[in-house]
């Protein structure tokens, strides 16, 4: 097995909703002499994610630079979404506002799911605010965003 076998196994595993499974795969990689990438990385993340394991998404992007794989736009999503579905609304805000700096840039999937979990904590003031940043970040809002920030006003 090589990177390209892993990955489809691990992203298999993500869109089957088993997420221990992706995380056993990624941890024999190194024993099989197969380097991890942002693809593997990101497909873990997003299983964690849809698997409602935020605390592990989370620990998977901060281990992404020790094993030399920059976390990408991607990387950030999934992880931002793991934060919304676990309603961690402020660490959400957070890896939003750490975006610039990994040189990862926000786009509509970033803002939606952050106006999301806004909106899961009753942060309907932020959830706008977000909204209203999205032009600086020159990222325009879509249908999902306007209905999440339109959700977070309801609450």
């Amino acid at each position: 097995p090589n990177e390209i076998t892993y990955n489809a196994a691990i992203s298999a595993c993500e869109k089957g909703g088993q997420w221990q499974l992706a995380l056993n795969l990624l941890s024999l990689m190194p024993d099989a002499k197969v380097v991890p990438n942002e693809i593997t990385y990101n497909a873990a993340i997003s299983a964690c994610e849809k698997g409602g394991q935020w605390q592990i998404a989370l620990d998977l992007l901060s281990k992404m630079p020790d094993a030399m794989v920059v976390p990408n736009t991607i990387s950030y999503n999934a992880a931002i979404s793991a934060c919304e579905k676990g309603g961690q609304w402020q660490i959400a805000l957070d890896l939003l506002s750490l975006m610039p700096y990994a040189r990862a840039i926000p786009n509509q999937i970033t803002y939606s799911a952050a106006i999301s979990a806004c909106e899961k904590g009753g942060q309907w003031q932020l959830a706008l605010d977000l909204l209203s940043k999205m032009p600086d970040a020159e990222v325009v809002p879509n249908e999902i965003t306007y209905s999440a920030a339109i959700s977070a006003c309801e609450k």
